[in-house]
């Protein structure tokens, strides 16, 4: 346990669904906050609305619940600093702005975009890096006067010190230094009153009590300028903590909803996380290993084992590259943890969706409740149950004959096997799995045949399927009659092909 209860915050903007790396982010401050039992803060940066996408508010809500991430403060459940959406909080923005201007740490800037532009374009001609040449940082009292006086826009941009060097400690990758020269005098609030990142995100976390900022390291270039609006302002930076960037499964590239080679696309967003059939709990516990690990042994943990052990301290700054395959059995150790009652619950919605079944009506039905502990040892993901027990749920079965014809055997051989089966299951006392293994497997030996060549032959004529769901358990979930009746239907097809 640290000794002081860490503040942290996830400031997502509504300008996309959830995706893995922000998850991976709100996660890591989750875990933080939890260890060291402070506050986990959701504050909502709304302030870029020309990149706002709809429903996506609703998105990053439902998909961090949906991980087990709940937050202390935040715009639905308030907190004592509040509003938590940056929208409404223009009139703070506005106030701390205008008092870096009165102290001479920033200035308005009366440059047209027509002017910029074609400074930087003139950059570009000279191969130099793009960046604001300070024009109006020189003028006048005057000239601003008259600037005023006509109604020039204007925006307010930060006077970074001309000279000397910003230092910041991170906690994952140690001392930085950044030469002050390099940095440009960055907007602060635009002309339509809203602020950029820049200044909301300083203000807030300032306000906010924030202590510690967790976010991904594609920011970092953006730290020393904040450190000098920090010093600026005579305010103690939170301290910092820049994670490590996601790389897609090759280790070449950035994480990203890119086209793989087989013309589909990486899972991104954790709605396709969710759509696929992952459970959170196991997608909880992939992500906490994105660049940081439980120990040197340990895959697999609960929440409050990571809660107990998780240091931002022991982050790697290297680039981690995702397994999609490491995701996939992670996902199938949590699936066959799972109680039978749980488990059909969680897939309920899946096979309902994927067979077009109302949830009620397949709830009222037996068939999932039977099949369930037959097919959790198979299932990958949730969405696997789709295809393991359709069969129960179709009136017909499409499949080709000659599936039905066994291994090295005729289609006259496969349909006196059949016949014979049929005539066996028939004469049972009860349909139970225990009867039906052991009068199907003393037939086997009657008939001369392995027991994998008569029981594929059943399988196939009553679920369609060369693989399915162990056949006794199948047998009995489909009960005397249907079975019978779908082997009657494969002995007419069997014996077409043998005549």
């Amino acid at each position: 346990m640290a000794t002081e209860p860490a503040r942290v915050r996830f400031a997502p903007s509504p300008t996309g669904y959830l995706h893995i790396g922000g998850a991976r982010t709100a996660l890591f401050d989750w875990l933080y906050a939890r260890h060291t039992g402070g506050q986990f803060i959701l504050r909502i940066e709304d302030t870029d609305r020309t990149r706002y996408v709809k429903n996506s508010l609703e998105d990053i809500y439902t998909n961090l619940r949906w991980l087990g991430l709940d937050w202390d403060e935040g715009p639905d459940v308030g907190g004592p600093y509040g509003p938590y959406v940056q929208s409404e909080r223009l009139p703070i923005y506005r106030e701390y702005a205008e008092k870096l201007v009165t102290a001479g740490h920033a200035y308005r800037c009366y440059c047209t975009p027509e002017r910029l532009e074609a400074l930087r374009a003139e950059q570009r001609a000279r191969k130099e890096p793009p960046g604001y040449d300070r024009h109006c940082r020189w003028l006048t009292s005057a000239q601003r006067a008259e600037r005023e006086a006509a109604g020039v826009p204007w925006v307010i941009r930060f006077a970074v010190p001309l000279e000397g060097e910003t230092t910041f400690h991170d906690l994952i990758r140690g001392e930085i230094t950044v030469e002050n020269r390099t940095l440009d005098d960055l907007v602060l609030l635009k002309s339509d009153g809203f602020p950029t990142y820049h200044l909301a995100n300083v203000v807030d976390d300032h306000l906010m009590r924030i202590t510690h900022i967790l976010r991904g390291d594609e920011w970092l270039p953006s730290v020393p300028r904040h450190i000098l609006m920090y010093q600026a302002f005579g305010w103690q930076p939170p301290v910092m903590a820049h994670l490590p960037i996601i790389l897609d499964p090759s280790g070449k590239g950035k994480m990203s909803k890119r086209r793989r080679s087989d013309g589909t696309t990486y899972l991104f967003y954790i709605k396709d996380f969710r759509e696929a059939g992952y459970l959170p709990e196991a997608l909880f516990n992939f992500l906490s290993l994105l660049g940081w690990s439980y120990d040197a042994q340990t895959d697999i943990f609960t929440k409050e084992q990571a809660i107990a052990r998780f240091d931002v301290r022991d982050v790697i700054p290297k680039p981690t590259a995702i397994s999609y395959a490491k995701l996939e059995w992670m996902n199938g150790v949590y699936i066959r943890a799972l109680s039978v009652e749980e488990l059909v619950e969680r897939i309920t919605p899946f096979v309902a969706k994927g067979l077009g079944i109302p949830e009620g009506g397949l709830r009222a039905r037996h068939e999932l409740r039977d099949l369930a502990p037959h097919i959790q040892e198979r299932m990958k993901t949730l969405a696997d149950a789709v295809a393991l027990v359709d069969f129960a749920f179709r009136q017909e079965l499409d499949y080709d004959p000659a599936f039905l014809i066994g291994k090295n055997m005729t289609a006259a051989e496969s349909y006196a096997a059949l016949a014979a089966a049929r005539r066996a299951l028939a004469e049972l006392p009860d349909f139970e799995e225990a009867t039906l293994e052991t009068r199907l497997r003393a037939l086997a030996t009657e008939l001369g045949l392995k027991a994998g060549q008569l029981f594929g032959i059943i399988r196939v004529a009553v679920t369609g399927k060369t693989v399915a769901p162990p056949l006794f358990g199948t047998l009995k979930t489909l009960g005397r009659e249907r079975s019978l009746a779908r082997m009657d239907k494969a002995l007419a097809q069997l014996a077409k092909l043998s005549a």
